[in-house]
Parts: C-alpha cells; structure tokens; sequence
C-alpha cells in the first residue's frame, strides 16, 4: 500500500477510535494501548541562517506523525514495573527524504528490599531525525539514543538516606560527516539527605562523568576534542516553603577537564535553580535558572557553558480545557570548553516563546492546538548560524 494511502488509513482508524472511544475500555490496568497523530507547519524547517537560501526552493515544510504504542504500568508486590513502547512515522510534504520512522521503548523496575531500601533500574531506546539547530544537511540524520541506569538509597534513619546511582548512555548518528559526534557517557553519583518532617531535603551529591567520542580517537582537529571527564560536588536542595511555593537547588562546585588540551580545562560553580509556584489552583507558575555545561551536536565544538532562564506558567481555564505558556532565554559560551583555541570570545544567543492548548473531551482523548518562535544569534566561525523560526501544529490523541 502506498504511503499516503497507509497515513489516510491510520488517520480514518483514528477518528474511529476516537468517536468509540466512550464504549472502548484499557485491555487491561496493565496494558493501556493508545494511538496519536498530528500536523505541524514550520517556516524555517532546517534552521538556516537569515542570509542564506533555503535548499531547492522553499524554507518551509509540513509534516504529517502517526504514532501507535502501549502505556505499562504492573505491580508485583511492592516491586512497579513501568513504561512504554511506541513507534512513529514521520512524513514531510517537501523534504520527503527526511520520512523517517521512529522508534521508542522505556521499561523501569521501581523495586524495594524491606523497609529501607529502594530504587531504579531500567533502559530507554529511542530513534528520532536530529535536530537542525546546530547541523544542517538535506540527507536524512536519524539519532539513536539508548540508556541504562540504576540506583538506590538505604534511609538508615528516620531523618538520614544515602544514595548511589550509575548510569551509561551512547548516542550514535546514521549520517557518516556526524559520525565523530557519536559518543558514550558514564556516570556514577552518590549522595546523602537529611530529610525534614515537613517534606524538604537538604543534602550533598557528588559525582562523577566521562564522556568519550570514539570516532574522533585519530581525526585531525577533531582529537582535540575527543573525550572529557568532570566532577561535581554540590547541594542537593528541595524546599517545601509552603502548599504552594517549592524550590529546588542542585548547584556547587564543577571542574571539567579536556582529555588532550589541559589548557582548555574549566571550573567553577556550575547549578541549576526550578521554583515551583501556585498562588491559585487552577494556575501554575515554574521559573528555572541555569549555569550549567551542556553537549553541542556539532562537528568542531562538543560542549558549552550554558547561562538560561524559562518561565513556564499552565493555566486550567476549566475542567477540560487547559493552556500552557513558556518563555526561554539561553546564552551558550563554547570558548571555555571547546578544546580549540579561537581567536575570539564565541558565544550565542537562542530565544524560544510557545503557546498551547489542550482539550480533553473525555479522560481518554487529547487535541492540542501548539504555537512557537524562536530566534538565535549565532557564531558562525563554528557553524551555529543566527535564525528565525515559527511554527504551529496540531494533535489528537485516544487511549483504547
């Protein structure tokens, strides 16, 4: 069957199972299936720079997503065993080589031992197209992103827990010129808590993260930036001020240190502040302060030191319908991490606003209207372009 006559099917099978929906029950309180689709506009798809054409033709696109998967959720005594499975076809109207389909499967064990021990363990797969921001091409680029993680905590008193954790996560890219962005990153944390009887926590976390990219082991330019390892030690703070305002503060000390260039090494404080605020019930405030390093999909620059600020506010107007706002600010500065040496300062500037509504008709469907912006100045000795960009989209979703 052709690929548009497979989309239309999916989509009449969607509005079927949306208008049945009231007489359809889960399988069962363990296996929920569910189906979505949606449509999204978007006028500068590949985020190129304001001065430079778009690639046979048009700038814009629109896409089509159909996604059918399952919600788990089973218990086994004490021990949860959640996830989901999920696969997805993606198809665009002018940039039909970029048609993908993805892939994502998420399984975690919440498990318990007596009365004192507790924790994590699970995997997550997922195969998406690679974000344009920072790499363009016309060739379809799928990233695979998979994740294994444990960890637990013993509360060897009423007010005390100590914790660990380790987690290992590869990502792996189909172009062959992104391939010396493949890499793999292991970390290893552990913490302790003292725990108040009013719900807030205030405690101390250390850790550990190596970070290697395998492809760039003997690649010219590239070796320079071919692995790093860094230390945290910080304070692990939540704060329950009252019913309605919460905080929360990971922040403290960090060093990172380049695996060639020692003179590109960095340190400092290094955290990340969430405030979460509801002066009424039916809206909700949640502010967020960062300086923080973060990884850059790009061929010569790897990392950065992020300074941002969002404020995102969620409003349920009434039972069934609800609104969702959000303002960004990101300044990211690659010239202390980069491991080149620049002749300049280089840094970048990205601002992102979205505006959204949901309305559920009944518990067991979900239509979303969604709208976007988003500028960057950019620093285009390394390729991160300056760009406009706006789009809507729209999506339905029932759970069977």
């Amino acid at each position: 069957m052709p690929l548009k006559s497979r989309l239309r099917a999916a989509c009449v099978i969607l509005v079927c199972g949306m208008a049945s929906s009231t007489a359809v029950a889960a399988l069962s309180d363990t296996i929920v299936p569910f189906l979505s689709t949606s449509y999204s506009y978007d006028d500068n798809l590949l985020r190129l720079d304001d001065k430079v054409p778009g690639y046979n033709g048009p700038r814009s696109d629109t896409s089509r997503q159909i996604q059918a998967g399952f919600l788990v959720n089973r218990p086994f005594g004490r021990q949860i065993l959640s996830g989901q499975a999920k696969w997805s076809r993606v198809s665009f109207q002018h940039f039909d080589q970029f048609n993908y389909s993805g892939k994502d499967f998420l399984a975690d064990l919440e498990w318990h031992l007596g009365n004192h021990l507790d924790g994590h363990a699970g995997a997550l797969y997922s195969q998406t197209l690679t974000p344009f921001s920072d790499f363009q091409s016309v060739e379809r680029n799928l990233r695979t992103r998979q994740r294994e993680y444990v960890d637990g905590g013993w509360r060897f008193h009423p007010s005390w827990r100590v914790r660990g954790a380790y987690s290992r996560e590869r990502y792996s890219y189909d172009l062959l010129s992104q391939r010396v962005s493949n890499r793999v990153e292991n970390a290893s944390e552990l913490g302790l808590d003292y725990l108040a009887s009013s719900n807030s926590r205030i405690g101390v976390q250390l850790r550990h993260l190596k970070g290697n990219y395998p492809n760039r082991l003997n690649s010219g330019q590239f070796g320079l930036d071919r692995g790093y390892t860094q230390d945290e030690m910080k304070a692990n703070v939540y704060w329950v001020y009252s019913a309605i305002t919460q905080v929360q503060l990971l922040g403290g000390l960090v060093r990172r240190s380049n695996s060639v260039n020692s003179e590109r090494d960095s340190s400092g404080a290094n955290g990340r502040v969430v405030v979460n605020w509801a002066p009424l019930g039916k809206v909700r405030f949640t502010g967020s302060l960062w300086h923080e390093f973060g990884t850059v999909e790009n061929a010569l620059i790897s990392s950065s030191l992020n300074n941002g600020a969002s404020v995102a506010a969620s409003w349920d107007i009434t039972s069934k319908v609800r609104m969702d706002a959000q303002l960004r600010r990101e300044k990211r500065d690659f010239s202390s991490v980069s491991g080149l040496v620049l002749p300049v300062n280089v840094s970048d500037n990205s601002h992102t606003e979205s505006l959204g509504v949901t309305y559920l008709p009944t518990p067991s469907i979900q239509l979303g209207l969604n709208a976007f912006r988003e500028t960057r100045e950019g620093a285009p000795i390394i390729n991160t372009g300056s760009y406009r960009a706006k789009g809507v989209s729209f999506s339905a979703s029932v759970q069977l």
